[in-house]
């Protein structure tokens, strides 16, 4: 069963969730090699972005709502890289009323993309991208595969717990902790974490999805 509007709606809403679950962990780690303020400042913009969604909304509708929230309720560099995201994310959607496997993948492309293009990132910077690309990659070689999208998304967001891992001994190259160094090693990207609960809120979401 592919995905329509409701579905990004619950993926939304469970990505809300587990950032409100988890935003005092999430502050943890910003604290040690950034501001401080990740949980709070993505808790904050989750929360306004849930608050918009307007449940007969089109998913590209929808995705562009979520974007504008995100930019103009999430502080320091996360609003505009996860606005970013979602507003070229969404765009995909523009022509599709459901969802497969390949569209899903080029949904997370574009997002990828986009955060790449406004943060200027790439791999092993410690960022969130770290976590995003493997997941990208995982869902673009599941729809070459024809894989089920439920089966695919759940590879995406293993893929994205590895990359988001994998953080941990890296040097952070931009943003905030690049200032630390060689001192920003052995702390694990907050970016990258969050990211994973994109990833792992899509699995739980959309578990039924064949």
């Amino acid at each position: 069963m592919p995905l329509t509007a409701p579905d990004l709606h619950a993926w939304i809403r469970a990505f809300a969730d587990r950032v409100a679950e988890e935003r005092a962990y999430l502050t943890k780690l910003d604290s040690a090699i950034g501001d401080g303020d990740h949980g709070q400042n993505m808790n904050r913009g989750l929360s306004h972005a849930v608050d918009q969604i307007d449940d007969d909304a089109s998913m590209s509708d929808t995705m562009r709502t979520v974007a504008m929230a995100l930019i103009s309720k999430t502080g320091g560099a996360s609003g505009p890289l996860y606005g970013t995201l979602f507003m070229d994310a969404g765009k995909t959607t523009a022509e599709h009323e459901e969802l497969g496997t390949p569209e899903v993948a080029a949904l997370f492309r574009a997002g990828l993309n986009g955060v790449q293009r406004r943060g200027k990132a790439e791999p092993n910077d410690k960022t969130m991208v770290d976590a995003l690309l493997p997941a990208v990659e995982a869902l673009e070689d599941a729809a070459e595969n024809g894989t089920p999208l439920s089966e695919a998304i759940q590879q995406a967001a293993n893929a994205a717990k590895k990359g988001m891992e994998a953080t941990t001994p890296l040097e952070a190259r931009k943003g905030r902790a690049s200032y630390l160094g060689e001192r920003s090693k052995g702390h694990q990207d907050p970016g990258a974490t969050s990211t994973y609960y994109l990833l792992d809120a899509a699995a739980t979401a959309w578990s039924d999805r064949a």
